[in-house]
């Protein structure tokens, strides 16, 4: 196989492993957000006064 050849794969192997790490990179950036979106949505639903008082009439 001469240079030519082996520098065209060589860089064709680079391209795919730069969208490869892109493409986590975002999904990673993907699932971060949608855990702190999560974690803020859990917050605004808690309240904080149920469970403090006990209701033990009969």
């Amino acid at each position: 196989m001469d240079i030519a050849a082996m520098s065209v794969i060589m860089n064709q192997a680079q391209v795919k492993q730069q969208a490869s790490v892109s493409l986590m990179d975002k999904a990673l950036n993907h699932a971060e957000s949608q855990s702190s979106d999560m974690i803020k949505m859990m917050e605004i639903s808690m309240q904080s006064h149920l469970g403090s008082n006990i209701d033990i009439k009969r």
